[in-house]
């Protein structure tokens, strides 16, 4: 009967964990109730699985080891459903996400249902050795936990987000002396300088400096952007493109955007809170040729 009741109490502290780990934001994804179901269903079965290791262990069923592998297998799929389904709607994203930030949400997908059967784990565990009481705490612990990790980095961690001139050299448009791309219609011109947001992006350290080098991580803030101010380019609008690109001698990088509502402050804090990509994060300055090189 202890055994049950072990596996009752981790099945449920680990949905309910994957459950505090689902939630939508501005990422827009996922949105259906077709996708939420899948991502708790896959949850449900990671609890159940980790809910039942100690349980199996203690009776002396080692086989049932094996169905950590199976559950590694299953979860690996996760991760290249989620890519498969991210790269297909990136053909009618105005705005691409990039591969580099496709990558990181399904790894988090992948991630996050190997949480959850920890969380199972420990609460299973604890019941079984300690009572429902130290078990609770456990969990309620873990899922505070979560919710810090999960955070992460942010791009206002590495760099400062400042206003920027927005301007022209003849057809030539300048984010101050960066380079953004030519625009031939003066009518085109005039509505980008009127309503057009522009602004600087400047590394706090050589390691700020690195991550912004990242193509996939200035796409990622270009996304963000765009899906939270919204964008007035169409289809067959190249003018109207939001685009991010360096300075090559001092690495900030200047951002434009055509926005639905023109509001620097918020466009700001939508870049500030871009989470740094994992494939997007270098540190050269914890190495000791970073340091020199920085001296």
């Amino acid at each position: 009967m202890l055994y049950h009741t072990s596996i009752i109490g981790g099945l449920a502290a680990g949905v309910l964990a994957r459950l505090f780990m689902l939630r939508l934001d501005y990422r827009q994804y996922p949105t259906y109730p077709h996708d939420l179901i899948t991502h708790i269903a896959l949850g449900s079965i990671a609890s159940l699985i980790g809910a039942v290791l100690i349980p199996a262990l203690l009776l002396k069923q080692y086989t049932a080891v094996t169905f950590l592998a199976l559950a590694a297998e299953q979860f690996r799929n996760v991760r290249n459903m989620e890519r498969e389904t991210l790269t297909k709607l990136e053909e009618t994203e105005l705005v691409p996400r990039g591969l580099d930030y496709i990558e990181g949400i399904a790894r988090t997908f992948e991630a996050r249902n190997y949480l959850t059967m920890f969380t199972a784990i420990v609460a299973g565990g604890l019941i079984v050795w300690f009572g429902w009481i130290y078990a609770a705490a456990a969990a309620a612990i873990i899922i505070l936990l979560l919710q810090f990790i999960k955070t992460g980095s942010v791009v206002g961690d590495i760099a400062e987000v400042n206003v920027a001139r927005l301007h022209f050299q003849g057809p030539v448009l300048m984010v101050e002396d960066i380079f953004m791309m030519n625009v031939g219609l003066a009518a085109t011109r005039d509505k980008i300088l009127s309503e057009g947001l522009a602004v600087l992006i400047n590394p706090k350290d050589d390691n700020g400096r690195a991550i912004l080098h990242s193509v996939g991580q200035r796409q990622a803030i270009l996304h963000t952007a765009a899906a939270l101010l919204g964008t007035k380019r169409d289809i067959g609008e190249p003018d109207f493109m939001p685009l991010a690109r360096k300075n090559i001698d001092t690495g900030a990088v200047g951002l434009f955007i055509l926005p639905l509502e023109k509001d620097f402050e918020c466009l700001r804090n939508i870049i500030e809170r871009t989470p740094v990509l994992e494939s997007a994060s270098r540190k050269p300055l914890d190495t000791q040729a970073g340091r020199i090189a920085s001296d």
